[in-house]
């Protein structure tokens, strides 16, 4: 993929700076974040910005064509049910699910004018196999799984919609979970590929369905998740 706008919102860090490191090798990269981090350091990177809870979400000053848009922002909160406040729920629902609406009403009409436009949201490995403490997490990811499939219906054949669905992989949001050698070597057992993800797992990922290799998919939720989701040990 070359000479290609690309906006990715939550760029600063983890998946998000993983993919604006690859993509603005050979594409213009617009990236929204609150904080801008290493961003500064990469070329044919224009950082924005941007608190996706904000009531009033804006862009501006981007070009009229956005052939590729990737939303990153996600949340980790595990808790047995018993503890999880409803005001978690929402907060998971607005930071997974809200903000991808927001942003994907503003951007529409330029994805709308390019040739080849793709959008690509994260689920979770979680929404299609049943974890202890996931409930606030699965439920808002299980909503942007429908909204994934909506979307590619409601905008065939002009922008394809899919998602990835990662299992836990090594990034600052879930730097507690991986806080030991202990820890991430049982989180290494879980799965059957026996490893933990790697962002760059997950950036090649994106990167496929963002591109024309992937020109005959929409409306697929594509799992990335070691084997978890589909093999039991």
């Amino acid at each position: 993929m070359k000479n290609k706008n690309i906006v990715i919102i939550g760029a600063s860090s983890g998946i998000g700076f993983g993919l604006a490191k690859s993509l603005s090798k050979e594409n213009k990269v617009f990236a929204f974040s609150r904080n801008e981090g290493d961003l500064k350091d990469l070329s044919n990177v224009s950082f924005r910005s941007l608190d996706i809870t904000s009531e009033k979400v804006e862009f501006e000053s981007l070009p009229e064509v956005v052939d590729g848009l990737v939303y990153c922002p996600g949340t980790i909160n595990l808790k047995p049910f018993r503890r999880i406040a409803e005001e978690d729920f929402v907060e998971d629902f607005r930071i997974n699910v809200t903000g991808a609406v927001k942003v994907i009403q503003q951007m529409y009409p330029r994805l709308r004018k390019s040739d080849s436009a793709a959008i690509v949201l994260f689920s979770t490995v979680a929404v299609q196999t049943g974890m202890n403490f996931h409930s606030s997490i699965a439920a808002s990811k299980g909503a942007v799984e429908g909204l994934v499939r909506s979307l590619a219906a409601e905008f065939a054949p002009k922008i394809r919609v899919n998602a990835v669905a990662p299992s836990l992989t090594a990034t600052p949001l879930a730097s507690s979970l991986l806080s030991t050698e202990a820890r991430q070597e049982n989180s290494s057992k879980m799965h059957p590929l026996q490893r933990i993800g790697k962002i760059d797992d997950q950036v090649k990922a994106v990167l496929y369905l963002l591109s024309e290799d992937s020109s005959w998919i929409t409306g697929h939720i594509l799992p990335v998740d070691g084997g978890m989701s589909a093999i039991k040990m």
